[in-house]
């Protein structure tokens, strides 16, 4: 049975779990100790580490067949710290992984002004998460093209599930810009996200990224809208951007500053991915998955 490393195993990580658990041995690293009996309950192996603190990562070197890691950068500086100390523990060992996903951000590309946006996209990230991220992506491919370990990287927008929606965001009235001043953004439902990730498992290319987007970029606001609906809330008030740059918090404004849209045709193409939530419309309306709440 292969053995499976999940780094960061959050939500989308146990629904990855759930996909992969009959012919793996899935271990899950987890800094919080409140979490190891969760995880055994959902039939992972628990092992303690802290990505911030590589003298507990001894336990990993040569562990695993795969690895996915799914944890988050630091929450600040321009390097992705937490993946230089992973890359290092997993070179004390014997033997290296076969495959290594790497779950980053679409925020890598920056502000392409509503542009469609593929893989071969330069990269110019503009907040620091993203700069973190993309120094994740660099380590990574420069770590595989120097060991043979097969990385790709899957490039993530806005996730959303039933339980991952902006309701409080709507019940709070918050306001969203005006379509003349709105941008795009992109989503993908968590389970479909799941998919692609067991997909560029069994096909992603080394040193390959993926838009791990679906198929309908949308305006913004016309998502908060789709929401307020599916709950049956008032719409978001709209507001002009000069507006919104004074009331809204500068972290939010600063995501509603970028605008593009993601082509997708590689997860499809080359990982086979087919959509079961196409469009947010249809995600929003599905109900939750009874396996993934257990």
């Amino acid at each position: 049975m292969k053995r499976l490393l999940i780094i960061g195993c959050g939500d989308v990580g146990l629904r990855v779990a759930l996909l992969l658990r009959a012919r793996h041995r899935i271990y899950a690293l987890t800094h919080n100790a409140e979490r190891i009996i969760e995880l055994r309950r959902r039939g992972l192996i628990p092992l303690y580490g802290n990505l911030d603190h590589p003298e507990t990562l001894g336990g990993l070197a040569g562990l695993a067949h795969d690895i996915i890691h799914l944890a988050p950068p630091p929450a600040r500086g321009d390097a992705d710290t937490r993946t230089a100390h992973l890359i290092a523990a997993l070179g004390r060992g014997r033997s290296l992984p076969r495959h290594f996903i790497y779950i980053s951000t679409s925020g890598v590309y920056g502000d392409c002004n509503g542009a469609l946006v593929a893989e071969t996209s330069p990269l110019r990230p503009q907040t620091g998460r993203a700069r973190r991220r993309a120094d994740a992506e660099r380590r990574l491919r420069e770590w595989g093209a120097r060991t043979g370990v097969c990385v790709s990287i899957l490039r993530v927008p806005g996730i959303y599930a039933a339980d991952r929606l902006p309701v409080a965001r709507i019940e709070r009235g918050t306001p969203a810009l005006l379509p003349q001043d709105d941008t795009y953004v992109n989503h993908v439902h968590a389970d479909d996200l799941a998919k692609m990730v067991v997909a560029a498992l069994h096909h992603g290319q080394a040193n390959r990224s993926y838009n791990a987007s679906d198929d309908a970029p949308q305006k913004m606001g016309d998502y908060f809208d789709l929401v307020a609906d599916r709950f049956q809330l008032p719409r978001p008030p709209r507001v002009t951007r000069a507006e919104a740059s004074m009331v809204l918090p500068e972290n939010l404004y600063s995501f509603m500053s970028e605008s593009r849209r993601l082509a997708n045709r590689r997860i499809k193409q080359e990982l086979r991915v087919r959509l079961r939530y196409p469009t947010v419309r249809e995600g929003i309306a599905a109900r939750p998955d009874p396996d993934h709440a257990r």
